[in-house]
Order: C-alpha cells, then sequence, then structure tokens
C-alpha cells in the first residue's frame, strides 16, 4: 500500500493504474486489483477521532463504535475495487452532504461541550470533499470503460434498538431507478436471503424495510452517474454483540466468503443485462 495524495489517486484511476493506497491525510483507503464495472465501498468503516476533538466531545468511544459500521470493509475486501473511509462518522459523515456532515447532535445526546471552531470544522470538511472527489473519478472511469457499474455500498445497523423483527439484510431503493434496475434489485435480494451463517442465524432479506436508502453516498453517485446503480446493503449487526462490543469473527469471515462469490455473480448478471 502506498500513501498518495487525492491528485495522484485520480492521476492513477484516470491512467487505469493498479494499485493500493491510503489518502496522504489518512482519510481513506482505496484499492484497485482490476477494472471491472463493479465496486465496493464501506464509507462507515473507520474509527479514527483526530485528538484535538476528543476533550471536546461528549460521547464516548464505545458509543461511537455503536453507530459506526465495523468490518464492513473486511466484508468486501476481496474484491477488484474497494473504497473505504478511515474516520469516524462522528468526526465527519461520508454518508451525509457537506452541511451535515458535521454532527451537532447524535442519536439524541449533544455531541460537543462547546461548539466546534470553524478552522476544525473546515479540516474534517476538506477530507469529505476529497474523498467525493476520488469517489468521481472512479465513477467516471468505471462508466467511460465499460458503460455501466454497480456499487455495492456496504453498512451495518443495530438491531437490538427496534422493537420488532427486523431482516438480515435490508437494502434500501428509494433514490435509484427502480423501473429500469428492478430485476437486478430484486436478483440482489434474492441473492442474499440464501447466505449461510453459523451459530443459527437466519438470513433474511427486504428491500426498504428497516432504511430506505438515503445516504449521501448512494445520492452523490446516482445525481451525477445515470449508467450506475449503488445498492445501498445494510447488514444487520449479527457480526457483533453491540451491547458488549464484541466481535465474532467467524460470522464476519462467514459474510465475507458468501459475498466473495455472491457479488461478482451479481454484477455480472447486472453487466450482461444493461451493458
Amino acid at each position: 500500500m502506498e500513501k498518495l495524495t487525492i491528485a495522484q489517486i485520480i492521476a492513477k484511476i484516470q491512467n487505469e493504474e493498479l494499485f493500493e493506497a491510503v489518502s496522504s491525510e489518512y482519510s481513506f483507503t482505496i484499492k484497485i486489483d482490476a477494472y471491472v464495472p463493479y465496486a465496493c465501498g464501506a464509507v462507515h468503516d473507520g474509527h479514527q477521532f483526530r485528538r484535538e476533538l476528543w476533550e471536546n466531545c461528549m460521547h464516548t468511544e464505545y458509543d461511537r463504535w455503536f453507530e459506526e459500521d465495523p468490518a464492513t470493509k473486511e466484508m468486501v475486501q476481496s474484491h477488484p475495487i474497494v473504497i473505504a473511509g478511515m474516520d469516524s462518522r462522528f468526526e465527519y459523515d461520508l454518508n451525509r452532504a457537506p452541511e451535515s456532515a458535521i454532527y451537532e447532535d447524535a442519536w439524541g445526546k449533544q455531541l460537543w461541550h462547546n461548539p466546534l471552531p470553524e478552522a476544525m470544522k473546515q479540516k474534517s470538511l476538506d477530507k469529505h470533499t476529497n474523498f467525493y472527489k476520488v469517489v468521481h473519478a472512479l465513477i467516471e472511469k468505471l462508466e467511460e470503460k465499460f458503460g455501466v457499474c454497480v456499487v455495492y455500498d456496504m453498512h451495518s445497523y443495530n438491531w437490538k434498538r427496534w422493537d420488532r423483527e427486523v431482516p438480515t439484510f435490508n437494502f434500501g431503493t428509494a433514490n435509484v431507478d427502480n423501473e429500469r434496475f428492478g430485476e437486478t434489485i430484486e436478483d440482489w435480494r434474492s441473492m442474499l436471503s440464501e447466505i449461510k451463517l453459523p451459530n443459527g442465524i437466519a438470513s433474511t432479506s427486504k428491500i426498504n424495510d428497516t432504511f430506505q436508502g438515503n445516504g449521501y453516498f448512494l445520492k452523490f453517485i446516482t445525481q451525477h452517474f445515470s449508467n450506475t446503480l449503488v445498492l445501498a446493503t445494510e447488514v444487520k449487526k449479527i457480526y457483533c454483540d453491540e451491547i458488549n462490543q464484541i466481535m465474532f469473527p467467524e460470522v464476519v469471515a462467514a459474510l465475507e466468503h458468501a459475498l466473495k462469490v455472491l457479488v461478482p455473480m451479481h454484477a455480472d448478471k447486472f453487466y450482461a443485462e444493461y451493458k
């Protein structure tokens, strides 16, 4: 892995180079092992939190971990193109638009003892901007090369805060072209429902049950690129104990193994249908 500036990362994408890099400010990673008509994203995987923010933050390290999406990068790390956030959404949320990316409060609790100085906000927003410069360059290259593209936008969610049965997998389609991509959306739902998980964990999958796909990562790509489908895929946190902060590596490994097979199978079918 290399440390590269945003300009260097974009230049490599434009030149169709293969590389693995961390951004020079250590805010995200990107890997391109091959140029294929699909990519995986894990924008909430990150847990880093700038030290200058620590004392001012009212939320604990556990509070932050609870709302992040740990291991979502690991679930898709075997795929040819993966881009993932390294910073906590509590510093800036890559799945929100710039004007709302820095929280004032989070899940009903005030975030800061004192309002953040504008200089601190700008430092975070610059990283948000840089991430999306690279996302734009990446999808632009994939559409240019293949005509169409599908992005697997991986997230997780805390199921114990729900007072009803919720699906193992949910993906939101409120902001994608359901008329055009309805068949491939249903294919993805069906594939996810067949995943075999350890410890007697059931695989259920639904569309727009817990979340509707309103994230900025999906909206940004969809608004800028008419031939790219983003599948905002939420995994119920059956792969950890969200209350006691314990990871279940055997479940993470099972998810990674299943997605290693299913993602390229689904992407190949998507490409054959829409190219």
